[in-house]
């Protein structure tokens, strides 16, 4: 195994000519796909990965100036696709990692048949123009929240997020994956991604995108997948799920597995 591979936990399962990559958002690990992943190892080789700074990984490895910027997640994807030799691949990303393929793509389009984007969004802050979802207040209680009692952050967070209540088995699992990282890197990470813009970026991506989304999320309102469906470069398609959350591969796995397979099976992305 070589460097890259072991510090991003990779783990390779499944048979098949195609490749899919999984790649998880914000305080989840890879084991956010864990009800998708069975279903697709008849058929394909399957690649996942966990972000650095997720729990599952040394936090020692955890560079803040690297991370700074989304950049760093980006050349982190490009590592692992040159370490494992994968030329080709459909890429499914969650949150922050549907960002951060959005980038990867731009480089090396070569390297993605399709992007399948779960719960994605370029901008998280509200403008006069555009409607991410928070305010500037909102994200700096959010950071004050962190710094002050990181417990009963993760616990207070974890329900907003998935949409239900602490004694839901998502919820319980999303505080888990949010506890386990350290709390000064949830902090840097909050910062990173809360505060991004990737709108100006957009129009310079041409693969197709498969945006898939809830009816309901706090983090993603379903504005901003119509807003990326208007912005995005290339061929898209937008689904919009009768689910709530911004995992709702986690919360709602009987709704949304059936609806990735027909997007990583299918090429739906035939409008623009």
């Amino acid at each position: 195994m070589g460097i890259v591979e072991e510090a991003h936990n990779v783990r390779i399962v499944g048979k098949g000519n195609e490749t899919v990559i999984l790649a998880h958002g914000f305080g989840t690990d890879q084991s956010v796909w864990k009800h998708l992943v069975p279903h697709l190892v008849d058929d394909y080789r399957v690649i996942l990965y966990d972000n650095m700074g997720a729990g599952t990984t040394n936090p020692d490895y955890f560079d803040f100036q690297r991370y700074y910027t989304i950049d760093g997640f980006v050349y982190d994807l490009l590592a692992i696709l040159q370490e494992l030799q994968v030329h080709s691949c459909i890429f499914v990303g969650h949150s922050l990692s549907a960002m951060v393929g959005l980038l990867a793509s731009i480089s090396h389009p070569h390297l993605f048949t399709k992007l399948i984007l779960v719960s994605a969004s370029p901008r998280f802050l509200n403008d006069p123009e555009y409607f991410g979802g928070f305010q500037q207040e909102d994200l700096r209680q959010l950071y004050e929240g962190i710094q002050s009692n990181y417990k009963a952050w993760c616990c207070g967070f974890a329900p907003l997020v998935i949409g239900g209540d602490m004694e839901s088995v998502a919820v319980q699992e999303f505080s888990r994956t949010l506890f386990n990282m350290r709390p000064d890197i949830t902090l840097s990470l909050a910062q990173t991604i809360f505060e991004f813009d990737l709108r100006p970026i957009l129009g310079r991506v041409t693969v197709p995108c498969h945006i898939i989304q809830s009816t309901k999320d706090l983090a993603a309102p379903v504005v901003v997948a119509e807003y990326l469906q208007q912005n995005l470069g290339g061929k898209t398609i937008v689904e919009v799920m009768p689910t709530e959350g911004h995992l709702p591969q986690l919360s709602s796995p009987d709704v949304v597995v059936p609806v990735l397979l027909n997007h990583i099976y299918h090429d739906l992305a035939d409008q623009k």
